[in-house]
């Protein structure tokens, strides 16, 4: 890869690489210089700015969660190294909870989820992100609710007028990566199911995804068939009936030894109007971020059908939208 250091293969090689090196072998350091000094990283629960907030906050998780272990599941990519780079890195994440930090007092109990991030980078750095980890997934498994957690994250940061905001698009802060990803057909074909079912197309679940799939979704929900996929996305949908959904980043694959599949970056902006995921109706207004793979296989009426799929929220960061305007937190 022209302008990468030579150790590395490829970049999902790079991804997998830097990512361990900087997790798991402690190499929180080398964030000086895999990651700009200006990068923007955005995740539902707010906006960093700079390579120096991402190490302290990588200090903070590892030192919570100090056996944390990330496995590179998937490395969906676009773009040339002669101009820029953009990898969706889906990741199941382990650790156990043996010390006081975010999450409360140490619980001992041990937890498993998915992260995406999609990484833009040039010259071996990182220069832009967009990251998402299921803390819902984390909350539950450690012995709490999403909601509840999210009601102490907001007295514990100094109330709804000072605790830290999550993202909006008005807090957003303009990165350097330009990109939209490709045309490949796999990213299309994702695309359309996804804006189909924010569409309330639900019926093509059984048309457009195989019969035995399997699903990951927020909470640590793992699933299998139509069932689990109209559940979730029915469930979300409803919490936001008329919300404007968007795509962002549309990136299709077929290569290598690996199935045809697609990585999205999408958000729905709207009110919280309707019975769903997060309950009665309030009427706060919510900006959700969502990142979603899908992975094909040959099964399905068109010749092909989506045989994984794994998409996440960040509940906290949406109950917290929530209850920062209800001023239901107490």
């Amino acid at each position: 890869m022209k302008n990468f250091d030579n150790r590395w293969k490829d970049f999902p090689d790079y991804i997998i690489g830097i990512t361990k090196e900087i997790w798991e072998d402690r190499g929180i350091g080398t964030l000086n210089h895999y990651y700009s000094e200006d990068i923007p990283v955005r995740s539902p629960m707010g906006v960093q700015r700079g390579n120096q907030e991402v190490i302290a906050s990588t200090m903070a998780t590892v030192d919570e969660f100090a056996d944390r272990q990330l496995f590179g599941e998937d490395v969906i990519w676009s773009g040339t190294p002669e101009t820029q780079l953009l990898s969706s890195h889906r990741i199941i994440t382990t650790a156990t909870h043996n010390r006081d930090g975010m999450f409360g007092k140490a619980s001992g109990k041990k937890f498993k989820i998915r992260v995406i991030a999609d990484c833009a980078a040039k010259d071996n750095t990182i220069f832009d992100e967009w990251l998402i980890r299921d803390y819902g997934g984390i909350v539950r498994q450690l012995g709490g609710d999403p909601k509840s957690f999210a009601k102490k994250l907001i007295k514990k940061e100094g109330g709804p007028d000072k605790c830290n905001k999550p993202f909006t698009p008005e807090i957003d802060i303009k990165g350097d990566y330009v990109g939209t990803g490709n045309d490949n057909e796999w990213g299309a074909q994702y695309a359309s199911v996804l804006t189909r079912l924010m569409d309330k197309e639900f019926s093509l679940v059984r048309e457009k995804y195989d019969r035995a799939v399997q699903t990951e979704y927020a909470g640590a929900v793992s699933g299998i068939s139509h069932d689990s996929v109209i559940e979730h996305w029915l469930a979300l949908r409803s919490s936001f009936p008329n919300a404007t959904f968007k795509i962002h980043h549309q990136i299709g694959m077929d290569a290598n030894v690996l199935p045809p599949r697609a990585a999205i970056r999408w958000s729905l902006d709207g009110v919280h109007e309707g019975w769903g995921m997060f309950g009665k109706p309030t009427g706060a207004k919510v900006h959700v971020m969502g990142l979603a793979h899908a992975e094909y296989g040959p099964f399905g009426e068109d010749g092909s059908s989506i045989r994984r799929e794994c998409a996440l929220i960040d509940e906290i960061a949406i109950w917290k939208q929530i209850l920062m305007q209800t001023g239901k937190f107490s």
